[in-house]
């Protein structure tokens, strides 16, 4: 029988499948014994036979390898067992009390300034934030700027910080305050971090410039006035009118008027205002918006302030009997050096170098009172500034000459402050006569200690292990040590064994002139005379005031307690100011260095202009 291939043949079935089906049977049982006679291997076993008959196996197939099975169990058996004794331990040993490594303690630089930045909250004028911290403190001078007479274009005047034991509101010392606060934080913020202290000192910086953007007209691209003093103090020729000197309240009891003092020639104030709203926007540079408010109010006041020429205090101001500027110069070299810092713009850089402005600033002459930083004199603290821009940006012609110059003259400075040189005298406690022997020596002094603890991180971010007076090398560690003596002094290392900052130490000063810290805050409103008994109370102030600096000892390391002697007691915001700026640069470790970048964020990469060509050869 044929049938079709399917690749297209004849296909021939086979005979056998016409076999009847009994031979069929037959066949298939011999078939099955013929393959029953010959060996199987293991999988045709699997096939044929059941379950209950397979062996069991010896080996444990892994994919990649095969391994004996008694192997398998005992390695498998020996890792549960080692993962149970390592847990086993590992829980006594966390269950287990052990000692632990705690930090060490904060050093006395940083605890004296948890305190130091605590003054200023103290201070503060206006409505006070609820996190204020300071119990005998409350709201104060909610009308200041509504007195008659004001400019129409300064309606309110509330907040800001009084400036010492009274309660007047001056911007020359204040404003220099800010700057140096700020200044502290552009290069020390990763230490003000590390204390914890970096919020707290950014919202007392803002308290003052939300206040100065008040004293005129902020929005303006030009203004023609300026407010330069909240209140008045004169009790010259035996004037008894109710004013912020002759009567002795609390801020938050005051019932009397307080005029505001305007100026419309004031170059040093507006050159000085500029600097710290300048200064403060670096600090807030991640603020944009409200960074970008102060450059324009800096913009504005030292437009003014070049335009308007004039010194704030002149004439018979009530301001040149208490902060009587000398000269508006330096504060042309400092406004336009942090105008510079704050804007890029290379115009104020060409201001702040400018020889003649340095010349009328006193930069090439000595003088008793030279390289003394201060509220009044700024000239120091510019060359340092401008000496750092040579340090680490070197902008070259047609600047360098003049950082140079600045440089030089930093270096003088830095060397009149050691003990080797007689540009200052000492006391026998070894505090710095900075001033020579006049009263409230202590501003002068921090502010020296900043300088040269700054100056000395300058030198070793760049690599310069120290530097010149005359022949004699001294290394950087020298001025520190001198930053350090200096403000040890002030913490208790002076003959008296006597702190001057109120709440540091056992010992320090308990009738401080300060009219809020002397009055207790017993619900009673004591009047501009029946606070007196109170000023002239030989008691301890019944309120503490924490961190307040006093103005110091005497030229002999004597100091007196008493509260009506302001010369020894009273504390003001520009020495704390310039305490803090220390106490920041010393404080922590000493492995953390300044900021040596975030002072040049707005500013450009510079390309130095190349000289002119020299004149054509004329034979």
């Amino acid at each position: 029988m044929y049938g079709r291939d399917p690749w297209g043949g004849p296909l021939e079935i086979n005979a056998t499948d016409s076999a009847t089906e009994e031979e069929r049977s037959r066949n298939l049982q011999d078939l099955d014994r013929a393959a029953l006679s010959r060996p199987l291997d293991e999988t045709q076993q699997s096939w044929l036979l059941g379950p209950g008959e397979q062996k069991k196996k010896k080996y444990v197939d892994l994919g990649c390898i095969i391994v004996s099975r008694k192997i398998f169990v005992w390695t498998v058996g020996t890792v549960l067992c080692a993962a149970f004794l390592t847990g086993f331990i590992a829980l006594i040993v966390n269950t287990v009390p052990r000692h632990h490594h705690k930090h060490p303690p904060p050093d006395n630089y940083t605890l004296a300034l948890h305190k130091a930045l605590m003054f200023f909250n103290a201070q503060k004028s206006g409505k006070l934030p609820k996190h204020n911290n300071v119990s005998w403190r409350g709201n104060s001078g909610m009308q200041d700027g509504k007195s008659a007479g004001t400019s129409s274009a300064i309606k309110d005047l509330v907040g800001g910080y009084y400036d010492a034991g009274d309660a007047i509101k001056f911007n020359f010392p204040a404003s220099f305050s800010i700057t140096m606060l700020s200044w502290s934080v552009i290069e020390y913020s990763a230490k003000y971090e590390a204390a914890g202290e970096l919020d707290h000192v950014k919202e007392i910086i803002k308290w003052g410039t939300d206040y100065f953007l008040k004293s005129f007209n902020s929005t303006a691209d030009t203004i023609t006035t300026l407010a330069a003093q909240v209140g008045v103090g004169d009790t010259s020729g035996g004037s008894t009118t109710p004013n912020d000197h002759y009567c002795w309240m609390r801020p938050e009891d005051i019932d009397y008027d307080r005029p505001v003092t305007e100026c419309h020639s004031c170059s040093d104030l507006a050159a000085e205002m500029a600097a710290a709203l300048a200064s403060a926007s670096i600090v807030f540079k991640d603020n944009k918006a409200y960074s970008k408010k102060l450059v324009h109010g800096a913009t504005t006041l030292f437009k003014f302030s070049r335009e308007q020429r004039g010194r704030y205090s002149g004439g018979s101001s009530e301001a040149a009997i208490f902060y009587n500027s000398t000269s508006y110069w330096d504060e042309f070299v400092w406004g336009g050096a942090w105008m510079y810092f704050a804007t890029g713009n290379s115009s104020y850089l060409k201001l702040a170098t400018a020889p003649g402005l340095a010349k009328h600033a006193g930069a090439f002459w000595g003088g008793s009172d030279y390289g003394v930083l201060s509220w009044d004199n700024k000239l120091a603290g510019a060359q340092v500034l401008l000496s750092r821009l040579r340090l680490f940006l070197s902008p070259g012609y047609p600047y360098e000459e003049i950082l140079r110059t600045f440089h030089n003259q930093t270096s003088i400075i830095m060397c009149s402050y050691l003990p080797v040189f007689t540009s200052f005298n000492r006391t026998k406690g070894g505090l710095i006569q900075l001033n020579h022997g006049r009263p409230q020596p202590l501003q002068y002094v921090v502010n020296a200690a900043f300088l040269a603890a700054l100056y000395s991180d300058y030198l070793d971010a760049a690599d310069t292990p120290g530097w010149y007076c005359g022949p004699n090398f001294f290394s950087t560690d020298v001025l520190r040590n001198f930053a350090k003596t200096q403000i040890d002094y002030i913490l208790g290392n002076n003959p008296r064994k006597m702190s001057y900052i109120v709440g540091f130490g056992n010992h320090y000063p308990k009738h401080v002139h300060h009219r809020g810290a002397s009055i207790p805050k017993n619900k009673v409103k004591y009047n501009c005379k029946g606070g007196w008994k109170w000023r002239d109370s030989s008691k301890p102030n019944p309120n503490t005031i924490v961190g307040a600096m006093v103005a110091g000892p005497d030229k002999h390391d004597g100091f007196h307690d008493v509260r009506t002697n302001y010369n020894y007691t009273e504390p003001t915001l520009a020495g704390n100011a310039g305490l803090v700026a220390a106490l920041v640069a010393l404080s922590g470790d000493k492995s953390t260095s300044i900021d040596k970048n975030t002072i040049f964020s707005a500013v450009p990469p510079m390309f130095p202009t190349p000289p002119p060509p020299p004149a054509p050869w004329k034979p």
